[in-house]
This record gives C-alpha cells, structure tokens and sequence, in this order.
C-alpha cells in the first residue's frame, strides 16, 4: 500500500525539514521525502497549502475502559483522537478497575488491537487501585508495555511511597507522568481561589496546590533520577519551578493544555459547568505566564487531558459536576489559533510539542519524525480553515466542552496511522 502525499509544507521535528516537499508512504514507513516525487502510489493525497506533520501524539486522555464506557470507551476515544490528528494517545489508569496490573494492561492492549485505528498506550498506576498505600506493580506492567507510571487525578501524598514509585520506574526506564495536587489544600474547592470565587461564594483551589507538589516531586526526581513528566501545569510558579529544576540538572518536562493556555477564570460562565475542570482555570496572569513558558519551550508538551462526562453528569451544580471536558477533537486548532497564529509559537514548534516532544518523553522512537524509515503516522492540517467548533459533531461520546460555538482556524485533512488512512476530512 502506497500513499503520496503531494505539495504540502513538511513540518519535521526530528530532521528539522520545514519545506514545501512531497512525503511517499510505503508498508507503514516513511518511504521517500523529496521534491516532486515520481512514484506511483495507490492513493494521492493532495496537501497543497497544507502543513504536513509527524501524527500528534497526546501524553494524557482519559479513555474510561473498563468501567466508565458509557462516557467514553477504546474505540470511541481513539476515533475521536484519529479526527483530531492523534495517532497515539497514551490512556490515564483512573478506570474501574484501576490499571494496576499486568493483566489489566493486557486488557487494554488486545481491545485497542481489535476496534482503535490509532496506536493506544496504557499507563499503569503507580499505587495499587490508587490508594496511596502500596506500590503496584510497575516491573510487572513495564514487561507488559506501559510507556509511564502515572496515579493521574490525584497525587501520592505519601513522599517515601512516591519515591519508592519513582525509583521503581527510573529502574523500568520509564517516565513518572505527575498529577501535581496537594489533596488537603485542594479539599472541596471546585473553581481556582481568586475575586471571581469569593463573588460566587464557591471554595476555591489555590495555586499553590499544585506548585507544592511540583515543587516536592522535583525534589524527588532529582534523588531517584527518574524523568518526571508534570502534567496539565496551570499556574505561573509551575513555569517557573520547571525551569529552576531543569537548570539544577533534574530530568523533568512539562505539559500544557488547550484550556489552560486559551481560558482564565474570568472567562467562566456562571453555573456553565462545562468550564469545570481539574486544576482550574487560573487567572490571566498565568495565562499569559504559561503561553510565555511555551514560547521559551520550558514547558515542552501539548497535551489534551481529554476526560469526557455525559451530560447529565454535568446537568448539575458546580460544587457537584464531575471535573473535566474533552479535548482531543479542539486541540489542534486550538494551538494553532491561540499560539502559532498569534506567533506565540512558530509552526515547528507546533510540532515539536504535540508530536516530537511527547515521542522523545515517551521513548517511543519510530513515532514523532518523517525521517526516512519512520512509522507512517502523518498528520495534514490546513491552516487556513476557519470553522466554528460544534460539539453535536463530535465523535467522542463527550459533549463536555466551554469551547462550542467558539470559531477557530486549523482543521485536520487526513490522519494516517501505520501507513493507512484512518480519517478523512469530507467537507
């Protein structure tokens, strides 16, 4: 099976190839890169005025399977991402059960076999069922192909059993993907603690509840010699502890995603649950201070915590909804209207951080370039596009976003995985 993709900018991380250029696809590898290619294919693609890129890849979605599929499951989840440019996405263990096993991780691997047209990886947890009270097991899980460990959706608060966590995954060589929130700090606030929380009357969560917990696991890393990975960074101090321990030589990197670099708190709608998430949408000042740190690459990923909810779940108060909105079918656009047209990033940088970042973090070396020899994991987006982002026309069963209605540009063409073209954009 070949494919030819014609005319488009390729934008590669890896080689650092920014070029109008055309990309051949054979046998699920990058086959040939160069100008005018003369090979016959089975299918041209023309990307004309399109940017060509190594497939996204999203270091932090909440896939719900098993046990809360009827917010999202495997197949659904991965075909959402494959319609958002993913080609790998890498699934939060705070399921039902919890993935603290092997055998658990086996689960995940042979159901996205069968139904994901993407690559979908399975973190494990770092404790058993989460509880903070014993190790899992991580050797186990990391002979069974979990790229991290991650206790995703609250912290460890026990220090030695975190250290002992990241000992134990600096030994499997994998990354420590960190949910910074100190629990007793964060009890019971559901909005970030600011003016707009004391005018609501709702209880707030402080910045330092998660710049206390950075600011330990850094502590941590830097003991065991783990890479610590921080995930969904949302204040300016984050910014700042990332780039003090990188300078003390710490392996450590740092996420941020789409909502936390578009919205601050005063953008919220009053009860409009949808703009109810986990760490919560901060001030604009530290808005303004994480799009900074992207600029400046201290803060390396893009990521989506994609977490759907059904909307009767989200058909309540704000003291009572469920944390979290969907992201992976807004997060290109979004990056690319609030960052790369805005010239907060530059085009590679785009790339770098939602592709050839993540694969470098993640270990994962065939993914993140279109070097010659590469995995086929290609993503065509058009920058020009101008759309209105509707969530009726999602394909993720969530519908969970603050961003409907709002007009972006940047749309997904085609996203191929492994050689074979898994979405297409019709209109």
């Amino acid at each position: 099976m070949k494919i030819l993709i014609r005319g488009g900018r390729v934008i590669d991380p890896d080689t650092k190839l920014d070029q109008i250029r055309d990309v051949l696809l054979e046998d699920g590898k990058i086959a040939r890169v160069g100008e005018k290619l003369k090979e016959k294919a089975d299918t041209v693609l023309n990307a004309k005025g399109c940017w060509v890129m190594p497939g996204f890849i999203d270091m932090h979605v909440h896939l719900r399977d098993p046990g809360l599929t009827w917010k999202e499951d495997i197949e659904s989840g991965s075909k959402a991402a494959a319609r958002g440019g993913f080609t790998t996405i890498v699934a939060m263990p705070n399921t039902k059960p919890v993935m603290d096993s092997p055998d658990r991780i086996d689960y995940v691997t042979v159901k996205a076999r069968s139904c994901a047209p993407i690559h979908v990886l399975q973190a494990g947890a770092a404790t058993k069922g989460q509880k903070g009270q014993e190790l899992a097991d991580i050797e186990g899980m990391a002979a069974h192909g979990i790229p991290a460990i991650s206790e995703d959706g609250k912290s460890v608060m026990n220090s030695k059993l975190c250290r002992e966590a990241m000992l134990a995954a600096a030994k499997c060589g994998i990354p420590f993907l960190d949910h910074c929130e100190d629990a007793d700090l964060a009890a019971g606030g559901c909005v970030n603690e600011d003016e707009n929380s004391r005018k609501s009357g709702l209880p707030g969560i402080s910045n330092a509840a998660e710049d206390a917990i950075a600011a330990r696991d850094a502590l941590l890393a830097a003991e065991t010699g783990v890479h610590l990975h921080l995930c969904h960074c949302s204040t300016r101090n984050s910014a700042v502890l990332l780039k003090l321990a990188k300078l003390a030589g710490v392996s450590i990197s740092g996420e941020v995603c789409p909502h936390h670099f578009t919205l601050c708190s005063d953008d919220m709608v009053p009860g409009d649950t949808n703009y109810k998430m986990n760490p919560p949408l901060r001030t604009r000042e530290d808005v303004e201070a994480l799009r900074q740190a992207l600029h400046d690459d201290v803060f390396e990923v893009i990521s989506t915590d994609h977490a759907p909810h059904t909307t009767e779940e989200k058909s309540t108060t704000m003291r009572k909804a469920p944390f979290g909105i969907v992201g992976l079918e807004t997060a290109a656009a979004l990056t690319y209207t609030e960052l790369v047209e805005t010239e907060i990033l530059t085009p590679m940088q785009m790339a770098e951080k939602m592709s050839g970042n993540p694969a470098r973090i993640l270990n994962l070396t065939g993914r993140g370039s279109l070097a010659e020899g590469k995995e086929a994991d290609v993503v065509i987006l058009d920058p020009r596009e101008e759309y209105v982002i509707d969530a009726k026309k999602f394909v993720s069963r969530g519908r969970n976003t603050p961003f409907n209605g709002r007009k972006v540009k940047g749309k997904i063409r085609a996203t191929i995985c492994g050689g074979k073209i898994v979405y297409r954009d019709e209109e």
